[in-house]
């Protein structure tokens, strides 16, 4: 028997497998698309995080660049930053540096004006959660009365939007000597204080070089020094801003004491 030819039905069978075929190039189109932005966007989450753990060692490394300059006036030094991700900013100063000193009815205060180093980033580069906070050097401390502890202190804190990592400088006092005059003891309490001098507030990325330049270092001593005091301690107080102070008591001899303010002023600049 003659099998009847049926035109078109053969015809839509054709017009069926073309469809599929673009369908299924379509489909395969947007799987790549979807699979490339997918990728791309984790390749520069994943560079974003390195970016940032750069970025430590970059802070770090500017302030040992800084604390090698700071006592040393017209000294230079710098440190080298590559940003692309986030950013760093200068910021002057927004709220004063307040140093004060007691001892028995005597107490003097000093304010001081200083300002900040910052990076910043998205947190879809870094994300350790809001209200994260972790010192990379130093601590919550304003005041140091060793010797072997950094001016310097990093703090990385997390906000709902962005993780920044902060640069500022404690003060650091100690009782340097005590020499006898005319057979009385007369203890030495010096008083470090860095003043971070930076100009308008800006923000930087890109490769570039962090300077520090020591402006200059000056002392000032209260003119009520020397000042008697018996056996026991004077008390430093260290306030910045609307943080919580920091104090520590400072042994002396019984006799006199002067105090000295050193503070060296350090200028910060791309």
């Amino acid at each position: 028997m003659k099998r009847l030819h049926i035109p078109f039905l053969s015809d839509k069978l054709g017009v069926s497998y073309t469809i599929s075929a673009v369908i299924m190039t379509a489909c395969t189109i947007t799987l790549v698309i979807v699979a490339s932005v997918y990728a791309y966007q984790v390749l520069e989450q994943q560079r974003g995080a390195a970016e940032f753990n750069v970025a430590k060692k970059s802070i770090l490394a500017f302030n040992d660049a800084f604390e090698n300059t700071a006592w040393k006036p017209k000294a230079v030094q710098s440190a080298r930053f590559t940003l692309n991700y986030g950013q760093l900013e200068l910021i002057p100063c927004t709220e004063p540096l307040s140093v004060n000193v007691s001892v028995g009815t005597f107490s003097t205060a000093v304010q001081y004006s200083t300002g900040l180093v910052r990076y910043y980033t998205k947190t879809k580069y870094a994300n350790f959660g809001e209200g994260y906070e972790l010192y990379i050097l130093g601590d919550e401390s304003l005041l140091v009365t060793g010797t072997t502890e950094s001016y310097g202190r990093a703090l990385i804190a997390q906000s709902w939007d962005c993780v920044n990592i902060t640069l500022s400088y404690r003060v650091r006092a100690m009782r340097t000597s005590v020499i006898n005059i005319d057979d009385t003891p007369v203890n030495y309490v010096d008083i470090w204080v860095i003043k971070v001098v930076i100009g308008a507030h800006s923000s930087y990325l890109g490769d570039f070089d962090l300077k520090a330049k020591c402006l200059n270092v000056t002392t000032y001593t209260p003119p009520e020094c020397p000042i008697s005091v018996g056996n026991g301690n004077c008390t430093i107080s260290v306030q910045f801003g609307s943080e919580t102070p920091s104090s520590a008591p400072i042994a002396l001899v019984a006799g006199k004491v002067v105090f000295n303010f050193v503070v060296a002023e350090v200028q910060v600049t791309l």
